[in-house]
């Protein structure tokens, strides 16, 4: 049973924008903290973004200011808006559950990915 679906990824150039969306089928989505993880070729998944169920939210340091994630409990649905994207940020994006409230707890349901590149 797929829990998590990610969409919004696609091509675009670089300086471009896109928001990926995630939504969770999970009947109390607002108890648990969510995060946003990429993972590109070669490369180990990474964490983006994370956002506990009070709307604490932190960045990894190469996003700060340019991704912001979001989230809308009364549509189980998980957001990263990511403005001025470089070529770096190419990767396969995905959506993760933590098991808790707060991010320091693991992640144990994940989406499928969404694919987001960027080049000219």
């Amino acid at each position: 049973q797929v829990q998590l679906v990610e969409s919004g990824g696609g091509l675009v150039q670089p300086g471009g924008s896109l928001r990926l969306t995630c939504r969770d089928s999970a009947v109390i989505f607002s108890f648990y903290a969510m995060g946003w993880f990429r993972q590109a070729p070669g490369k180990e998944r990474e964490l983006v973004a994370a956002i506990d169920r009070g709307d604490l939210q932190k960045y990894a340091d190469f996003v700060k200011g340019r991704f912001t994630i979001s989230r809308d409990n009364t549509k189980n649905t998980l957001y990263l808006q990511m403005n001025n994207l470089k070529p770096d940020d190419t990767a396969v994006y995905y959506c993760g559950r933590y098991s808790t409230w707060y991010w320091d707890s693991e992640i144990n349901v994940w989406g499928q990915g969404t694919q987001v590149t960027v080049s000219a």
